[in-house]
Formats: C-alpha cells, structure tokens, sequence
C-alpha cells in the first residue's frame, strides 16, 4: 500500500526517537520504521542496564570529528539540562555516577518507555521488522521501498547509527545511503572500544586478567586518567576504551599505573632509609600484588631495595610511570560502543542535520562523524541532533 508522509525516518534508536517526537509535535505526519523487532537496543543496554542517558559537562570539546566545530550548535540548542527536563518530567528517578555520567536509578526501559510514550502522544506510525528496499529522490522529496510497500515523503531521515555491536542491528545501511547520495563517508572505525596485544604483553594480560587500577593512558595529545583493567584479549577499562577512539595502528600508547607517584624517586628514597626491604614488598604498596610481582619479574628485578642500582629502580619506575605498549589492534565492532566516523558534517547542516545538495534529507546521530567521550555524551548527541532535525523536518 502506497502512503504519503510529511516524514520518514529510518532507525528507530535514540536520534530517531527524538526526531520523530519533536517533528510529531510540530503537527508532522511520521511514519518512524526500524528493521528490527525490538528497537532501542544500544538505550538498553547502555549503563549496565541503567542506561547512562547524558552528561553534565556534554560541550563540544568532549566530541571527535574531521569538523570539531560541527556539533556546537546541535548541543547549544538541544542541551542536557533540556532532556534532564523530560526525564523529570516523566518522573524518573536518576543519580550521578562519576564525572557528570547521568543514569537511571531504575532501568533503562523507562528512557525507552518515556520516548515511547511521547513517540505515541506526538501521533508518529512507528513499525518494526520493516525493511528498506530502496530509496529514490522524487520530485518534492523521496521514495522509500519497503516490505510494507512504497511511501513517499517530503522529508527523510538517517538514524540508522554506526557499525558497533552488530548482534543487536548495526549495519551500514546509513553510508550506504550517503554514497547513493553523493556525501563524502569518513571511514568508519570502531571507539570505545578494548584493545588488543600479541606476544609476551599478551601472555602478562592473560596472566593478570580482571585486575584493575586506575591509570594514566596516553596517546598523542590526548591523555585519559580512569580505570584500566587487563583482559584475556589486552587491555579495556574505561582509560583504554577512551583512548581508544583516538588510537590509530601502528601507534603506541604511554601508560603511567600509579598516576601522582614518582616511582623512582619513592623507591630510592624506601632504598636510603629501608635498604632491607624487598623490592616487591615495597611496590604492593603502590600497585596491587599480582602487577607488582608480574611487572618485578619482567623487569628482572629482584631483592633488597639496598642491593639495586639507581639504573635498576629507574628501568622499573619507567615499566610503571611510562609503560609503553603497542596494540596490535581493537576487539572491533562486536564489542565497540560506538563507530568513529561516518557522513561527512561538510555536507550537512549544522543548524538542522540537513544534506547541504539535497534539500529534505536529513542524518542524525551515530551515522554522522560526531562521536562523543564516554559517558553518556553519545546519547546526548543523538538527543540534540534528532531534536534539531525535528524542528526542520
């Protein structure tokens, strides 16, 4: 059955939610279509279920981008406090974590029981396990295929999302469609996401597998001070999936295990005025047990503090403060949070998400090359863009 529609939007998550609600608002005729049963699923499983739904602190200095300046405006006109005001509204309880991260005290069906609910009060068709066949530009907007039969609509929507996690939907049906369309695609890679590691460093991760401290990873510029934790694969933790958005191939990273301590100068100091102690003893006061014995017997060092020369206990604090590490790669897109990359912001609007050369079509959200710190600035990201394109729709 043919239908027209004031707006289709493809991708049924966070971005395209909050599209469909607002463009509904507005008195818009949405049809909102998915090709998943289930939708919402990256809400879900966000937070451990507790869905990390933004941050306090989501200013454009927290987002990646070949255009870092692209997302200001989104997230100037659509802020946190703004969906703050919504979850209130809906009278959700919810607590700060850490550095501004933002969950429910609940779960996190009711961000999508609250989107829903509004997705059904704004009047938007919202339909599940429906696929696109194809997508046609027609005079005065577009034609969508689907396996409900063919629609057209004067506005069309992008919320497909990234490559990351594709046990729960992910698929490139958004870059595809960006080609089809003449915009640039910035590769995509995976973020937020573990690193992985070959060889002897590998055998030691294993070894330590579970264990966390909170370190210092560095990468370039970039330097990220949270928890590290050592896996069967290498190395994750919210430090590593962090920097990991910014590590490229073939680069190595600096990771400082005791952030605040000079090793050096404390074990030197421990050598002068407790020569007997044993060097072991000595770093389990600093790092935990099985590290300091792993990285001890890595660096070969062993006994008294008073029977190591300076040189030794500087090799050692290195192999602590600035302990340089070379991945091999990332677990890809099966664990990612999120893709780095995606349609190129030159091509769009940044007031609107709109495509610049083809007037009433829109991306928003992770399909877009906008990718957010973690800690609920992606969410807050696809709020903003979804919210900004449903006032233009």
């Amino acid at each position: 059955m043919s239908q027209t529609y004031d707006v289709i939007i493809i991708g049924a998550g966070a971005a395209g939610l909050m599209c469909a609600i607002e463009a509904g608002k507005r008195g818009r005729r949405v049809w909102l279509i998915d090709h998943m049963a289930k939708i919402a699923e990256k809400i879900r499983i966000s937070g451990g279920g507790r869905c990390n739904f933004t941050n306090l602190h989501a200013q454009p200095q927290y987002y990646l981008s070949q255009n870092p300046h692209f997302c200001k405006s989104a997230l100037k006109q659509y802020t946190p406090q703004d969906f703050i005001a919504r979850v209130r509204h809906h009278g959700i309880a919810f607590h700060e974590k850490k550095l501004g991260q933002l969950f429910c005290d609940g779960s996190s069906k009711q961000i999508i029981d609250m989107l829903l609910t509004e997705a059904r009060e704004a009047g938007v068709k919202l339909e599940t396990a429906t696929r696109v066949h194809e997508i046609t530009a027609i005079a005065g907007g577009y034609q969508v295929k689907t396996n409900q039969g063919e629609q057209t609509c004067r506005s069309l929507v992008i919320a497909t999302g990234g490559l990351s996690i594709p046990k729960i939907g992910a698929t490139n049906f958004g870059y595809e469609t960006a080609k089809k369309f003449g915009l640039n695609v910035i590769r995509p890679r995976a973020g937020l996401v573990p690193l992985t590691f070959g060889g002897t460093l590998l055998e030691r991760c294993k070894a330590l597998s579970g264990l966390s401290v909170e370190a210092e990873v560095r990468y370039g510029k970039q330097v990220f001070a949270e928890g590290l934790l050592f896996t069967h694969r290498g190395l994750s933790g919210p430090s590593i999936l962090q920097i990991s958005s910014y590590w490229q191939e073939g680069g190595a990273l600096i990771i400082d295990l005791a952030p605040g301590i000079d090793v050096f100068m404390h074990c030197k100091e421990k050598k002068r005025s407790q020569p007997k102690q044993h060097v072991n003893n000595r770093l389990t006061e600093i790092l935990p047990k099985r590290l300091a014995l792993s990285i001890c017997d890595d660096q070969a060092c062993d006994g008294p503090l008073g029977s190591l020369s300076d040189q030794k206990l500087a090799n050692l604090a290195r192999a602590i403060n600035e302990w340089q590490v070379w991945p091999t790669g990332t677990e890809g897109y099966r664990t990612a949070e999120v893709t780095v990359g995606g349609v190129d912001t030159r091509a769009l609007s940044s007031q609107t998400m709109e495509a610049k050369q083809c007037p009433g079509l829109f991306f928003i959200g992770e399909v877009v090359d906008v990718t957010g710190h973690l800690g609920g600035f992606n969410f807050q990201w696809a709020w903003s863009s979804g919210h900004v394109a449903g006032q233009a729709v």
